[in-house]
């Protein structure tokens, strides 16, 4: 073997799942256990940025809430607390120089950026890291999501990453997740295979939909998602947007904020100091301004 060859890679990143429903759920739709590309998803379209990474997947921690996803915004609260000790763990383990927590709700991302901080390691997510992309981009940008409860909670993370003069629209398509009590009427993972199999899919025509309506009427320029469970979509919508004559950049969370990982390593960078001070901060400031 070759130096080159058995040279370690520049990235070494953990990526973490938002939860993990119980084995025997009636609503997992992916795999817990197998060779890790089997466990990420869309895996195929994540392949090429990943070639340059040395990477871990953490199948998430076991909901407590329940054995449905996550969509409301005590559910949200649960994953957060389980997913912080994973965060921890892994910066401890000297393994990693970088995080990247999977789900579009990033559940304890920000505490997750204040534990990484502590060991120097860049902690990143899927709807910052689509935002600021985005941001990057084009004036506005639209996110197109799955259901009411998950959308006014996604609401709060435009508002918490400072980008309510940045975020044109949330379109919602009404494919809300399954959980008990509720009749699964439009299963979003039935809809996938559809599109996959190269079969007409009722999720794409309706994203597309809502991706022409966010550029025509909200005056959006690049087009993100918000739940992971519609990163599938993007591929697709992407296709028929550019089929259309929108040059329009469309964006999904997860090759976002491996991409933003990488740039921070490749900087030297993590999260300030100043955002997220240790317990006893050698300089503090007398006053915080708006």
């Amino acid at each position: 073997m070759s130096d080159q060859a058995a040279a370690p890679k520049k990235y070494r990143f953990l990526l973490i799942q938002a939860f993990r429903l119980p084995e025997d759920s009636p609503y997992l739709h992916r795999k817990l256990t197998g060779p890790k590309e089997t466990t990420l998803m869309n895996f195929n379209t994540l392949a090429p940025i990943l070639s340059d990474v040395d990477w871990d997947v953490h199948p998430g921690a076991l909901t407590t809430y329940g054995n449905w996803p996550v969509e409301t915004r005590e559910e949200f609260a649960y994953s957060a607390a389980a997913r912080l000790p994973l965060v921890r763990e892994a910066c401890e383990s000297g393994k990693y120089n970088g995080i990247v927590l999977l789900g579009g709700g990033e559940p304890g991302f920000q505490e997750s950026r204040e534990i990484g901080r502590r060991y120097r390691i860049p902690v990143t997510s899927c709807a910052f890291s689509q935002m600021h992309v985005a941001t990057m981009l084009g004036n506005k940008f639209s996110i197109i999501d799955l259901s009411e409860n998950h959308n006014m909670y996604y609401y709060n993370l435009v508002v918490q990453h400072r980008m309510t003069d940045r975020c044109a629209s949330i379109r919602s398509l009404n494919f809300p997740h399954e959980r008990p009590g509720c009749d699964p009427v439009r299963p979003l993972h039935v809809e996938r295979d559809k599109a996959r199999r190269g079969e007409r899919s009722e999720a794409v025509e309706e994203a597309v939909a809502a991706a022409v309506a966010a550029i025509e009427e909200d005056g959006a320029e690049v087009i993100t998602f918000g739940c992971s469970g519609s990163f599938w979509l993007q591929p697709f919508v992407e296709k028929r947007l550019h089929e259309m004559g929108w040059e329009v950049p469309v964006l999904e969370g997860y090759r976002c904020a491996i991409t933003l990982a990488k740039m921070m390593v490749d900087l030297g960078v993590d999260a300030s100091g100043l955002m997220f001070p240790g317990e006893r901060p050698k300089q503090w400031r007398r006053k915080k301004v708006f």
